[in-house]
């Protein structure tokens, strides 16, 4: 993509209303812009991380065996009614009627909506397990939306249901979801540390959150430093296995991880030695639950079993803030001159820079180099503008992308182009024609 014809409205200064990093860094990237208190418009370089982080974890959810739809935004208030939560969610819920006075409501989750659908689809045990998920926009009318889309209104969420016909079979599902979130966190270059959590209004009994550290996190929390040491990424494994399921969740769960409404001081300084305790700040990126039959009993969701009695189903709900998680990424990974994208969640994997725009050989170089990174599968951001060098490299590193490419005349008298790691400054200069093989070792093409 050439700069010059793309949509990035970059802001020279810090915007006033931006409380935290993240919100003052994706309004000054032009990432997103707000259209009302709580609610934003995803700009192009805003969307592309948002459908980077919904591609992983689509392509997560897909591996572990859940299926994906897509369910309405507005529900028939009638379903919440049934389930008891209606009046229970209180304002946060926004509440409206249609020209016939049906009350309905923007669902700010599904719990509801999808139960009623396996109520009435099915009916033999013979049609489980099920987990059914779906990436979603939803609405939550919060009383202060603050720190952008970190705590906005309208948000992005992946949100799956689990159905199956006995507490151990459920119990398993819930397993699949835990280690799924731990790969989905991986993928995207973050180590998001599983707690056990409270289950607010969605229910339940189990329940755990997972919180990647920050300095500007919502929640205090403690836990065993054990959680650094481990590989988070070598979880190939049979989601069909149970035993394998189980053994990597025991693994995680048998470290001390609390937020400080869950922590108990005393079980921690018991567990883990001082020199392993570690507290902090934390921000939720995921939460899951499993809470038995406490919608499918309300709503009828049961089926025939192998002993010829009904079964009320088992159920389990597994939610990830897509929309969150880009504040959250930079909220983690950020320095003085703007965001550091882990590479995964790059809205472009490279920078390429002209220094010298209107020079015939710089262009041409450029030119040479941009085609060659494009073929070679790999997604480029050409700053082909007339600015000068000091702007570029400011923009540049203001938008975090994870290499740049660095064209000038100095260079091409020698035959280099300069390529710098975003993440740690480190800088080389490599031969023009090796430019695009040097990157591609280096990278993952998405072509």
């Amino acid at each position: 993509m050439r700069l010059s014809r793309y949509f990035l409205p970059v802001l020279r200064e810090d915007p006033k209303e931006a409380e935290i990093v993240s919100h003052r860094l994706m309004l000054r990237t032009g990432m997103i812009r707000q259209e009302a208190a709580g609610i934003y418009s995803w700009l192009p370089l805003g969307f592309r991380v948002l459908k980077r982080i919904e591609n992983i974890v689509r392509r997560e959810q897909d591996r572990a065996g859940a299926i994906e739809m897509l369910m309405p935004t507005i529900q028939p208030a009638e379903l919440w009614k049934r389930s008891g939560r209606y009046d229970d969610y209180g304002k946060e819920m926004l509440r409206i009627s249609d020209r016939k006075e049906h009350e309905l409501l923007y669902g700010p989750t599904n719990e509801e909506m999808i139960t009623d659908i396996i109520a009435r689809s099915v009916q033999s045990y013979k049609q489980l397990p099920l987990n059914l998920y779906h990436i979603q926009w939803k609405f939550r009318d919060e009383i202060r939306p603050r720190f952008g889309v970190m705590r906005g209104r309208e948000f992005l969420m992946k949100d799956a249901y689990s159905f199956d016909l006995t507490r151990e079979d459920g119990e398993h599902a819930y397993n699949k979801m835990f280690v799924a979130y731990l790969r989905t966190y991986a993928a995207m270059g973050l180590k998001a540390i599983p707690m056990r959590a409270e289950t607010g209004p969605i229910g339940g009994n189990l329940s755990h959150e997972f919180l990647i550290l920050a300095d500007t996190g919502e929640s205090q929390v403690y836990f065993d430093a054990a959680f650094h040491e481990k590989d988070w990424t070598t979880f190939e494994l049979d989601y069909d296995d149970r035993e394998a399921v189980a053994k990597v969740v025991e693994e995680f769960t048998s470290m001390y991880a609390a937020t400080e409404e869950m922590h108990d001081p005393e079980r921690f300084e018991k567990e883990v030695p001082e020199e392993r305790r570690i507290s902090g700040r934390g921000i939720e990126v995921g939460h899951i639950f499993f809470f038995g039959d406490k919608y499918s009993r309300p709503l009828g969701a049961k089926v025939l079993g192998p002993d010829g009695e009904e079964h009320y189903l088992q159920s389990g709900s597994y939610g990830i803030g897509v929309s969150r998680l880009v504040g959250a990424i930079i909220e983690a990974s950020h320095d003085d001159a703007g965001i550091v994208w882990p590479e995964p969640v790059a809205p472009f994997q490279v920078g390429l820079i002209n220094l010298r725009s209107g020079d015939e050989a710089t262009e041409a170089a450029c030119e040479k180099i941009y085609a060659e990174l494009e073929n070679a599968g790999l997604e480029v951001l050409y700053d082909d503008t007339s600015e000068r060098a000091g702007e570029k490299f400011t923009r540049m590193d203001l938008i975090g992308l994870p290499w740049q490419v660095i064209v000038g005349p100095r260079g091409l008298k020698e035959g280099v182009a300069e390529i710098k790691r975003r993440a740690s400054g480190e800088r080389e200069n490599v031969p023009l024609e090796n430019v695009a093989d040097w990157l591609r070792e280096r990278l993952n093409p998405t072509g």
